[in-house]
């Protein structure tokens, strides 16, 4: 959604890291069926650019802990979000101890009508400018012909992610 898109990049800041913005970092959900997946699922919203549905999709996984790790020893800053990034109430935190924070019970819903569980299942972990394939540890897809595309393109990499078709991460339809 362009809108979206650039109000990260213009207007939204991440206060504990002073001049950069939401659109300057890498983001990633916590949750494996997201609200923006489900959109796209829908296939409703006007200004969604995207129109190719969720079974191209793929979901990056990779291990909290090890990210972290990485990203203190490369000096990256990072930080996650209780809601929405993009949103402009969005607040931030910056340590593995603060995780109990997030709203893990609304990140896990699978029913988020209520706009509560709705905007705190949008918590976002943050990688500022760049994450490295190679963190990534399995790569979720819905189907066959999806897991063989991903396989043939991950081949070459070292480490390999697990590929597997894991149709629970994606809305019936």
């Amino acid at each position: 959604m362009t809108s979206i898109k650039r109000r990260r990049v213009t207007a939204l800041e991440v206060p504990c890291h002073p001049g950069t913005k939401v659109g300057d970092y890498v983001p990633f959900y916590f949750c494996p069926r997201s609200v923006m997946l489900y959109v796209i699922f829908m296939r409703n919203r006007t200004e969604l650019s995207y129109r190719g549905g969720q079974g191209p999709i793929v979901h990056l996984e990779a291990d909290l802990k090890h990210v972290v790790r990485w990203v203190d020893g490369q000096g990256v800053p990072w930080a996650f979000s209780r809601t929405n990034a993009g949103s402009k109430y969005a607040e931030f935190r910056t340590g593995l101890h603060e995780l109990g924070w997030l709203d893990w019970q609304a990140i896990a819903a699978t029913d988020f009508r209520d706009p509560d569980v709705k905007e705190h299942k949008q918590a976002e972990i943050l990688l500022y400018g760049r994450f490295p394939f190679s963190l990534v540890e399995r790569i979720g897809v819905r189907t066959p012909p999806v897991k063989h595309q991903v396989c043939t393109a991950v081949a070459a990499c070292s480490p390999t992610p697990c590929v597997e078709i894991l149709p629970e991460r994606y809305y019936r339809g």
